[in-house]
């Protein structure tokens, strides 16, 4: 790691080494993940080796749907959430005081007027400074190289899995959504059911949802898909036939809803109030996705293009300001409107009811921008969140002057806020069990969700709520 002061290494309760969680079972596991021997040198400690204790899970159930705003390309947390000001900063970042925050509200306008909905985190830090990997690893809670690792399904699928519980005949929608680029997981080894339904937003909705000739002709096809491949809806063909079948039952549904395009539809008007770009257009979508109540628990959209090694304050080109010209108007509008909408339970508003994560797989290097122009990376990173019962105007942690060190963790646990934390928080604002072990993996060797919080290693940042 970059810094070693940053490494959780050298804290009582930390991971993976010198925490009170590491027990044999860690290590056995640990010693295929593909983390190297190096990393283990005081592994031989009968104190190492000790017995953990489970732990009883903290489930907040305070909300009902996520929307999960990742930043690929790892934003410069020390330009935006947890500013640090310096003769480098552009006059024009105008800070301001929100109470006890300083905010560039000359570069987020429109999230500083709902600055007073966030909370953030300022401790966070991520496992690796390695774009691939530190992105995976925060959309699965845990190494991708690991050997569950390669089967792990996105948060989003495990939220999609564990809310057909509770889905009802209306509920004619997927449960996990994406929108933009991508995520980095799809459902892993869980049915294909649960993976994203990925969707490019465009104000028409989804492409090619009616039949051109009509929806007679629609059923008449879809009664012969049935009759002459039987097959394909058993698991006689094993688990890609099943998976098939589930998306064109699902695919179907949505087809045979009159009202299902609407939800992915937006005008002109918020086109333009979201900032007029795709990732507003996303934004807009999101918001549909959870007020209509019809089966989306989590959605994940993905903006790119903060890799900032260079022109970081640049006028034109890829910088922070264009970057915030499509992230800011859209994430004030979103906040805003959800803050408005009546929610399902009396009193209560789709924002109560829907949490809003924001953060990159890793931040950026403090003090003055490089030769360059840019910022290098850092494993320290700012989260920030909204609603689904997060109290607003908390702040978690504190840094030092170049943003990279922690003087203040903020928790309960005294130490960095790692992905697995922060999962730990979103399961357990969503009334899931963090703590779950399934026994149906392909592995045969138990799956946690995420991985150790049954011990105690991880677990949901409580001072959040």
């Amino acid at each position: 790691m970059r810094h070693k002061k940053n490494c959780e290494c050298d804290h009582a309760g930390g991971f993976p080494v010198f925490g009170e969680g590491f027990t044999r079972r860690h290590f056995m596991k640990l010693a295929g993940t593909s983390v190297v021997a190096s990393f283990f040198p005081d592994v031989a400690s009968a104190r190492l080796l000790a017995d953990a204790t489970s732990v009883n899970p903290t489930l907040h159930n305070s909300a009902k749907n996520c929307i999960l705003i990742f930043l690929s390309g790892a934003p410069s947390q020390i330009d935006t959430f947890d500013l640090k000001e310096g003769g480098w900063m552009p006059d024009d970042f105008a800070p301001a005081s929100y109470g006890s925050i300083r905010f560039p509200q000359g570069l987020m306008p429109k999230t500083a007027e709902q600055i007073d909905k966030l909370a953030i985190i300022r401790s966070g830090l991520s496992w690796a400074a390695v774009h691939q990997l530190a992105q995976s690893w925060a959309q699965i809670a845990r190494n991708p190289t690991s050997a569950t690792g390669r089967i792990a399904p996105h948060i989003g699928a495990v939220v999609s899995l564990e809310s057909q519980k509770t889905r009802i005949a209306t509920d004619i929608l997927p449960g996990f959504v994406s929108l933009g680029s991508a995520p980095m997981a799809k459902s892993g080894y869980l049915p294909a059911s649960n993976a994203p339904f990925a969707v490019q937003p465009t104000s028409t909705g989804l492409a090619s949802i009616t039949h051109p000739h009509g929806a007679e002709r629609f059923g008449d096809r879809w009664n012969l898909l049935h009759i002459i491949d039987p097959d394909r809806s058993s698991d006689g063909l094993g688990k890609n036939a099943s998976d098939m079948e589930a998306f064109y039952l699902q695919a179907n549904q949505i087809a045979g809803s009159p009202d299902a395009n609407m939800i992915f539809s937006f005008s002109p008007e918020e086109h333009t109030r979201y900032g007029a770009t795709s990732f507003g257009d996303s934004c807009v979508v999101a918001r549909n996705l959870v007020a209509a109540h019809r089966g989306t628990r989590f959605v994940q959209i993905t903006l790119g293009g903060w890799d900032h090694h260079t022109n970081i304050y640049g006028k034109t080109g890829n910088s922070l300001y264009s970057q915030m010209k499509q992230f800011d108007p859209g994430f004030g509008a979103l906040l805003a409107d959800l803050s408005i909408m009546p929610g399902v339970d009396a009193g209560k508003t789709m924002l109560d009811e829907t949490m809003v994560v924001v953060f990159g797989e890793f931040g950026r290097a403090g003090g003055g921008p490089t030769g360059s122009g840019g910022r290098d990376h850092s494993t320290r990173m700012s989260i920030a969140l909204a609603g689904g019962g997060v109290r607003a105007g908390t702040m978690i942690g504190k840094t030092d002057f170049t943003g990279e060190n922690v003087t203040e963790y903020g928790w309960s646990a005294n130490r960095d806020v790692r992905p697995e934390d922060l999962t730990s928080t979103i399961y357990s604002a969503l009334g899931i069990d963090y703590t779950t072990v399934r026994h149906d993996d392909p592995l045969n060797r138990g799956f946690e969700y995420v991985p150790f919080a049954k011990d105690g290693t991880y677990q949901p940042i409580n001072e959040l709520f």
